[in-house]
């Protein structure tokens, strides 16, 4: 998905239907973990209720039972990689 895409001005997070936020993970810096949010390339990111939505296949997955809850110190990391993205 393109940062650009303006499907990301729409699409909203299935349980509080506040904006997501697109992360795009390097290679080899994904976590080691097999759920598929946290394997996909891709993901959006709700960093209000700490969860994770994978995109397959450019298509994000966006059932309430497709996300993960992510770790403090994860949420950290996204924080600091959407800034990183932001500016």
């Amino acid at each position: 998905m393109n940062p650009d895409d303006p499907l990301l001005q729409i699409l909203a997070c299935p349980l509080d239907k506040g904006p997501l936020h697109l992360v795009v993970h390097e290679e080899g810096k994904r976590p080691d973990t097999t759920t598929a949010a946290a394997q996909a390339s891709e993901s959006l990111y709700n960093p209000r209720l700490h969860r994770r939505y994978p995109i397959v296949d450019g298509i994000p997955q966006l059932l309430p039972s497709s996300g993960e809850q992510v770790t403090e110190d994860e949420h950290e990391k996204l924080s600091a990689l959407l800034k990183r993205m932001s500016s």
